[in-house]
């Protein structure tokens, strides 16, 4: 399950060009969606939201446990009063759980393929009692990602350029299914 975070009245955070969060990582959402369509062996990825509606933190989880997941990605954007703060941050639950470990290590492989691949600066692999984390954790792995800052000129215009999107969701993908 692709967690499409924020949507309808729920705009996520607002770049300084504008650009809303739930627009991007829609974005994000559909590119990996279509990327696993052109695949082999495509997997079951469902999204929380396919447009711009608001689905509450539990709907959100409810919908991966009633799917039965193996994994839950969370997608979300950054921001912060200081322009200059950047980087890429993955959070996994602060509890433990059968899958903490895993989840660990794909946040882990998620923080590497971003940085590595895509040059983002890497804030860390960090615990949060996040609700969707906490509320999905005890059933699949999951994970909640914030790609970058929307506040930061720099990487507010990286993230909201459809070919950027596109090669975000490739480094996505492929960790997905290494």
């Amino acid at each position: 399950v692709i967690d499409v975070g924020h949507g309808g009245k729920d705009g996520g955070a607002i770049g300084i060009n504008g650009i809303q969060e739930k627009d991007v990582v829609m974005s994000i959402a559909n590119a990996i969606l279509k990327l696993n369509n052109e695949l082999n062996k495509p997997l079951d990825i469902y999204l929380t939201r396919y447009n711009d509606t608001l689905i509450s933190l539990a709907d959100r989880t409810k919908l991966s446990k009633a799917l039965k997941a193996d994994l839950f990605v969370s997608l979300h954007c950054n921001h912060s009063d200081n322009p200059d703060a950047r980087g890429i941050e993955v959070y996994v639950a602060n509890t433990t759980s059968k899958y903490l470990d895993e989840a660990v290590w794909l946040a882990f492989q998620l923080q590497q393929a971003l940085n590595k691949s895509l040059g983002f600066e890497s804030r860390g692999v960090k615990f949060a009692d996040f609700q969707v984390l906490r509320e999905t954790i005890g059933y699949c792995t999951s994970v909640l990602l914030e790609l970058g800052f929307l506040s930061n000129g720099d990487e507010g215009g990286y993230i909201s350029d459809s070919i950027n999107i596109e090669l975000i969701a490739i480094a996505i993908m492929l960790s997905i299914q290494n």
